[in-house]
């Protein structure tokens, strides 16, 4: 990955950057919600060493969800 993880502050910051590939997108999304740094005794919270705040998984699951809604194919009416 070229640039680092800890520039993007939110997972929508991931999701709606215009230069960054889907795959890529998803890789960070993913990242962030994995369980290597769960915070401890809070599964459903994230917080990355970079970030000043835990990311909730919510959050994280949302902006992947936004990620598929883009690429769905749109039906014509």
């Amino acid at each position: 990955m070229s640039q680092p993880v800890s520039r993007y502050l939110h997972p929508f910051d991931v999701a709606h950057h215009p230069s960054l590939e889907p795959e890529v997108k998803r890789a960070i999304l993913a990242s962030w919600a994995s369980d290597r740094n769960a915070v401890e005794s809070q599964p459903g919270m994230r917080k990355p060493p970079e970030l000043g705040k835990p990311v909730g998984i919510d959050d994280i699951f949302d902006a992947m969800k936004s990620l598929d809604d883009e690429n769905r194919p749109r039906r014509s009416q």
